[in-house]
């Protein structure tokens, strides 16, 4: 499981560190690609693959199903750590997540999160006093 948010930078070449909490989950090789909220998602082999097994499902004949598999799919690309523990982020996927300087690189449960710094404190804004409300919602069923 991926949590906890880190501040880190991305310098003029697209290269951030990740987090050495998230280095050996994410494994030797990884994914990245384009996130819902203008973000990017870093996702391990192993968690990559279950998400193509659950997209292959989707009919092709819908046109939400093919908008959606060909935007998640053709911003996604593999890194590899380098000696510094950093990734470098194609330009296509840092101007998407609009990544300037200052970024957050944050857990979120099965997948690795990179916002730019004003992108992140907007979805805080824009979601902190509707967290209630959102958690009621999703846990309705008692168990929580």
């Amino acid at each position: 499981m991926f949590m906890g948010e880190y501040h880190h930078n991305i310098d003029e070449k697209g290269r951030i560190v990740i987090p050495t909490k998230f280095r050996n989950e994410l494994g030797e090789k990884f994914i990245i690609t384009r996130g819902l909220e203008k973000c990017l998602y870093v996702y391990s082999m192993s968690e990559w693959n279950k998400i193509v097994e659950k997209l292959n499902t989707l009919p092709f004949t819908k046109k939400d199903a093919r908008t959606f598999i060909r935007t998640f799919f053709s911003g996604a690309a593999e890194c590899i750590l380098d000696k510094q523990g950093r990734i470098n982020i194609a330009s296509t996927l840092v101007s998407y997540a609009g990544l300037n300087k200052e970024c957050l690189v944050i857990g979120a449960n099965d997948r690795v999160e990179i916002w730019s710094d004003v992108a992140w404190n907007d979805f805080l804004a824009q979601n902190s006093e509707k967290l209630e409300d959102i958690a009621e919602n999703l846990f309705t069923d008692g168990n929580y």
